[in-house]
């Protein structure tokens, strides 16, 4: 996204197949940053992590607008990950472990969520061992990248564990059923006249709340 730069020569030498994205032979566009460097991995290039790089980015300022990029961000995760799966004997072990942990962790997250709630209910007892065993795995996942990172402050990711129990565990569920929807959800499509012709162009998100950006 952002936060991410490429080479032009390197760029130039995908530039068809990264325009020609296609899941289940129907357009697909979102995702673009993760596809793009999965293409670049496979024809041989590397990719560097810079931990002194600053960027800025636009982020969800409400609830509706986040979940809908978060489900966005679910399907692309799906989708990429096929492709990646040559790649993974390849990639950096702690990579490919991340790789895994974001495809199996919610899985694994969703099996325990279940069997606790299954406990609560049906045998009437809080289940202490699968709240301990939960926190632990998102401490140790934490640590691991503040260690990395060289950043404390990534510790404080723990704290985002409620929220990806009852609403993006859902949401990921949903974009598992739903990978063939190729919609950006953040964007509205308005027919604007031109010589004789209409012409479809994006509008920003914000497009009714004031100026609206577009964009071809």
């Amino acid at each position: 996204g952002p936060c991410a730069m490429y080479r032009r020569s390197a760029l130039a030498l995908l530039l068809d197949q990264y325009e020609a994205q296609f899941f289940r032979g129907k357009p697909s566009d979102f995702g673009e940053d993760r596809h793009l460097t999965i293409l670049m991995l496979k024809a041989g290039f590397r990719t560097e992590y810079v931990p002194d790089a600053i960027a800025a980015t636009v982020v969800p300022d409400s609830l509706g607008p986040y979940l809908r990029q978060q489900l966005r961000w679910a399907r692309s995760t799906f989708r990429d990950t096929f492709l990646a799966l040559r790649l993974l004997p390849k990639l950096d072990g702690y990579l490919t472990l991340d790789v895994i942990g974001q495809n199996l962790g919610p899985l694994l997250l969703a099996l325990s969520s279940l069997a606790a709630l299954a406990q609560l209910l049906i045998g009437g007892s809080v289940p202490w061992w699968t709240g301990l065993t939960i926190a632990a795995m998102t401490m140790v996942r934490c640590s691991v990248a503040a260690v990395r990172a060289r950043e404390v402050r990534f510790l404080g990711f723990s704290l985002h564990t409620p929220i990806n129990i009852f609403l993006l565990l859902p949401l990921k569920a949903y974009a598992l059923c739903t990978l063939g929807n190729s919609d950006w959800l953040s964007r509205k499509v308005a027919n604007v006249p031109t010589v004789g012709e209409k012409q479809p162009v994006i509008l920003h998100p914000s497009a009714g709340r004031g100026p609206a950006s577009i964009g071809g």
